[in-house]
């Protein structure tokens, strides 16, 4: 088992929350929701391989557990040796789209894109179920995306890879069900992230800002807190009934085409 040195072991009694990719995406939205939710977190990113990108991490987040570790089964093993307890799973998974026609789509571009949107989360899923089971407690929240209610021409690549997803929710859902274990996803479209709508483009830029309010019937990008906000719920919600839902969070799109007036 991997556990970064300057993580001890913690004797804590505050339920235990697993963020991935918590640099990215919905990634600092969700470790702020959950933090002021009260609990311990434990966060994962690919920018961590770097001991410089850990520390920076660290000072600016007191208190957070920061995993060096990469693959799925280290990450979980190491976020449930904290308190030997794994409460919360936040899969925050993002990936910059990869567009273009099919026919000129390089197989390699696939294949990234898909461990990174399915085989990864699939990895952290089949690793913690085990862990989750015998706890008998947990919820688990995917954060995945709506882009599949209106596909656009050349978004083959993304779109695959997050029907994907979607489906591996719905699917763990029912595995989990009986053993009292909610897993649900959030599919934002639409949220401000320098991951996907960057703010020097749809926020800063005329043009950019034109688009959105076009396009999103909300007239705007979702602020980050709005989404962690609703991480928080899913996080803390009591009940266990309201589990395999892909909860859209795209400000009312898609809508349809209007007619010429």
């Amino acid at each position: 088992m991997v556990f970064h040195p300057h993580n001890r072991r913690i004797e804590l009694t505050k339920p235990v929350a697993l963020v991935t990719n918590a640099l990215q995406f919905a990634g600092p939205p969700a470790v702020e929701s959950l933090r002021k939710a009260g609990f311990q977190l434990v966060v994962h990113d690919v920018a961590f391989v770097s001991s410089v990108a850990q520390d920076d991490y660290r000072s600016a987040n007191p208190g957070v557990v920061v995993l060096a570790c990469q693959t799925p089964v280290e990450i979980v093993e190491s976020a449930w040796a904290v308190s030997n307890r794994l409460d919360v799973l936040v899969s925050n998974d993002a990936y910059r789209p990869i567009l273009g026609a099919i026919e000129d789509a390089g197989m390699e571009d696939l294949q990234a894109t898909l461990d990174r949107l399915v085989v990864f989360p699939f990895g952290i899923a089949r690793a913690a179920i085990p862990l989750l089971k015998a706890q008998q407690k947990a919820r688990i929240v995917f954060i995945s995306s709506n882009r599949n209610r209106l596909p656009a021409r050349g978004g083959s690549i993304p779109d695959i890879a997050r029907a994907g997803a979607n489906a591996l929710v719905r699917s763990l859902s029912i595995e989990l069900a009986p053993h009292g274990i909610p897993v649900n996803a959030i599919a934002p479209n639409y949220l401000y992230s320098e991951t996907y709508y960057p703010k020097a483009r749809f926020v800063d830029d005329a043009a950019g800002r034109a688009f959105i309010k076009q396009t999103v019937p909300a007239g705007r990008l979702a602020d980050p807190e709005e989404i962690g906000e609703l991480i928080g719920y899913l996080a803390t919600m009591q009940g266990t009934f309201m589990t395999g839902s892909i909860i859209d969070f795209s400000g009312g799109w898609p809508v349809a085409a209007q007619p010429p007036t």
